[in-house]
C-alpha cells in the first residue's frame, strides 16, 4: 500500500473499478461527489477499457478523484489495485454501474462509531434500477433484515453486495486480496475469509444504494455464477469456516445453492435447467421449518414452483 497521507480514522477510499463503463461512470461518480460525508478521496480503476472512461475521469476537477489505469485483468484485480492505492482507513466499493443514495458514507461511518473497532466491515440493503436508472421492484422480497452476520450467513447467502459494502483497510493485510481466479462471487469469497477470521460485519437493511440491471451485468451469466458460487462453498467447507462436521448446515447450505441457481438459471431462460436445480435443492433438504434464517419466506420453494409453472410459454 502506498504511503498514508494525513488523514483520520474518519476518512473512507472509494474504489470504483471500470470496464467500458463510460456510459454509466458519471453517475456513479457524481453519486460519490455528492455524498453528505465529505472525508473521502475517490479512486477509479480504468481496467484496460476501450472506450471512453480516461476522458470521463478526466473531465472532473474535484481533487479528491483519482485515476488509475491497468491493463484488463479483471475485477478482482482492478479492486485490489484501488485498495494497494488507498491512503485511508477504511475503503468502499462501488461498481461503475451502480449508485449511492447521498447519506450513504455518513449512515456507514455513523454505524462504524456505534458498533465499535471490533467491527471490521459494515454493509448495507440495495435498491435495484434498469439501465436508464429508473426504480425497479425487486423480484423476490429481501428477508434479511439488520443484523451481524457471520461465517455461516455468507455461506448460505451472498448479502450484502459489494457496492454497498464499507470495509476497514487493515482487514485486506490479513485477509488477503480479492481472488483474481473468481470471475464471480468474488466479494462473497472475501466475506467469506473476513468473518471467518473473526471479524465482525454488520448489515444495515436500509437501502443506500442501488444497483444496475441491464442485460451487460456479470451476473448476466448463470452457468459462470453457479461455478464460481459452488467452488466459494467448497473452499469454505475445506477452510473450515463452518466445521466440516456440521453435515445438516452443509446440506442447508447445498440446498440454498441450488435454489439460487434455479432462479440465475431461470432468468436467464435456461428453464429446463432452473427445473432440475430447484427439485435438486429439494432433495438436499426438503423443508425449512424456519426460512428466515435463509432470508426466505415460508414455504419459499413451492413458491418459485408456482412461479416456474405460471411462467410456461
Amino acid at each position: 500500500m502506498p504511503p498514508s497521507a494525513p488523514s483520520s480514522p474518519e476518512q473512507v477510499s472509494v474504489v470504483i473499478p471500470a470496464f467500458n463503463y463510460a456510459h454509466f461512470l458519471p453517475e456513479a461518480i457524481g453519486s460519490v461527489l455528492a455524498q453528505t460525508w465529505p472525508e473521502f478521496e475517490l479512486i477509479v480503476v480504468d481496467d484496460g477499457s476501450t472506450d471512453d472512461t480516461a476522458a470521463v475521469c478526466a473531465r472532473s476537477v474535484d481533487p479528491r478523484v483519482r485515476y488509475f489505469q491497468q491493463a484488463n485483468a479483471g475485477l478482482s484485480a482492478a479492486r485490489n489495485t484501488g485498495i494497494r492505492e488507498a491512503r485511508f482507513p477504511y475503503v468502499a466499493f462501488l461498481d461503475a454501474d451502480d449508485r449511492w443514495e447521498p447519506t450513504f458514507l455518513s449512515t456507514v461511518r455513523r454505524e462504524f462509531q456505534r458498533l465499535g473497532p471490533e467491527f471490521a466491515a459494515v454493509g448495507t440493503a440495495c435498491g435495484r434500477m434498469n439501465a436508464a436508472g429508473e426504480p425497479l421492484a425487486s423480484p423476490r422480497r429481501n428477508f434479511l433484515h439488520t443484523a451481524e452476520l457471520t461465517a455461516t450467513s455468507f455461506c448460505l447467502r451472498n448479502r450484502p453486495l459489494s457496492s454497498s459494502v464499507v470495509v476497514r483497510r487493515d482487514v485486506f493485510q490479513e485477509c488477503g486480496p480479492f481472488d483474481t481466479a473468481l470471475r464471480s462471487s468474488e466479494d462473497r469469497d472475501m466475506w467469506i475469509r473476513i468473518t471467518a477470521r473473526g471479524h465482525r460485519f454488520f448489515y444495515l437493511g436500509e437501502p443506500l444504494a442501488t444497483i444496475r440491471r441491464h442485460p451487460q451485468n456479470m451476473s448476466k451469466n448463470a452457468p459462470r455464477m453457479k461455478r464460481n458460487s459452488g467452488l466459494v462453498l467448497r473452499r469454505a467447507w475445506q477452510s473450515g469456516a463452518v466445521p466440516r462436521w456440521h453435515l445438516f448446515f452443509w446440506l442447508r447450505a447445498a440446498s440454498i445453492h441450488y435454489f439460487l441457481v434455479a432462479w440465475t438459471h431461470f432468468d436467464d431462460g435456461f428453464k429446463a435447467r432452473a427445473w432440475l436445480y430447484l427439485f435438486a435443492s429439494i432433495a438436499l433438504w426438503p423443508l425449512f421449518l424456519r426460512p428466515h434464517l435463509v432470508a426466505e419466506p415460508a414455504l419459499f420453494r413451492l413458491r418459485a414452483l408456482a412461479h416456474f409453472l405460471r411462467s410456461r410459454p
